[in-house]
């Protein structure tokens, strides 16, 4: 890939970052009514147990579009999307709650996890811990930490104010420095990430190589490029707890059926 290109796909993820840093200085502003409003909801779905399973768990995904593929499903209803993604085996939800960049929100989430009796993770960029509080009051049962746009001190005190409100979180990495990154911080959760945020380019061998450097208590996640029940059976074989998956259930006609093409497949202890 052209230098150029792989800088200017680097740059998105550089001005998301960006944004999300103008962001939370709105939700800031309200963290003490999110705060009132996490303490006073429903008691999060438990994450990371939805994981621990005999089979590779579905994460299923609700999003509109990407930066990189366009737009997938734009008149997509969270509502019924979930309830497919639920009656087709799903373990659990991933709702992207972006808005400039992804088309998102927090009502996305909302609906969907009204909808169902699945844990819901809040995909988005987290850079403070205003966000944190704002995904519990929105009814989050997880929550996403990237660790390329984190550093140490905080990619711990976001896990940690998470965990304080008895969120889970699926902390995403994507080499082994970032897996070593991720092990320091106290991830319970580790998210490998196949696609390389520089370039985009897709390959499911990252999770297989990484996974195998993880004792087996971490719960691992394979995320990204996962078109197939012959990779998820690959990831399996990994011992990989599950799957994120998105765009090829969002570009089925029935992304139920295409969810229960994928669920199912065996998983071999690590």
């Amino acid at each position: 890939m052209p230098e150029t290109q792989g800088a200017r796909r680097q740059d998105i993820l550089s001005r998301i970052v960006a944004t999300k840093e103008v962001e939370v200085v709105e939700v800031r502003r309200h963290v003490s009514e999110y705060r009132d409003r996490a303490l006073d909801a429903e008691s999060p779905r438990p994450f990371a147990r939805a994981l621990e399973r005999e089979d590779v768990a579905v994460i299923s995904e609700v999003k509109r579009r990407s930066p990189g593929a366009g737009e997938i499903r734009p008149g997509l209803d969270p509502t019924g999307l979930a309830r497919s993604y639920e009656a087709a085996g799903a373990a659990a939800l991933s709702v992207l709650t972006d808005r400039k960049y992804f088309g998102g929100s927090l009502d996305d989430l909302r609906a969907a996890r009204d909808a169902v009796s699945l844990p819901v993770l809040r995909k988005d960029f987290t850079v403070d811990e205003s966000q944190v509080v704002e995904a519990r009051a929105a009814g989050a049962d997880a929550v996403l930490l990237i660790v390329r746009i984190l550093d140490d001190v905080r990619l711990r005190e976001l896990r940690e104010a998470a965990e304080d409100l008895g969120m889970d979180v699926l902390v995403e990495v994507h080499d082994a420095e970032e897996l070593d990154r991720a092990r320091t911080s106290g991830a319970r959760i580790i998210g490998i990430n196949n696609r390389d945020l520089t370039t985009f380019a897709t390959d499911v061998g990252v999770s297989e190589r990484l996974a195998a450097a993880l004792p087996p208590e971490v719960i691992t996640v394979s995320e990204s490029g996962i078109r197939s029940g012959n990779e998820i059976e690959r990831l399996g074989r990994a011992g990989l707890h599950a799957v994120l998956v998105g765009e090829t259930l969002l570009r089925a006609d029935d992304p139920g059926a295409a969810v229960r093409e994928l669920a199912g497949r065996r998983r071999s202890p690590r």
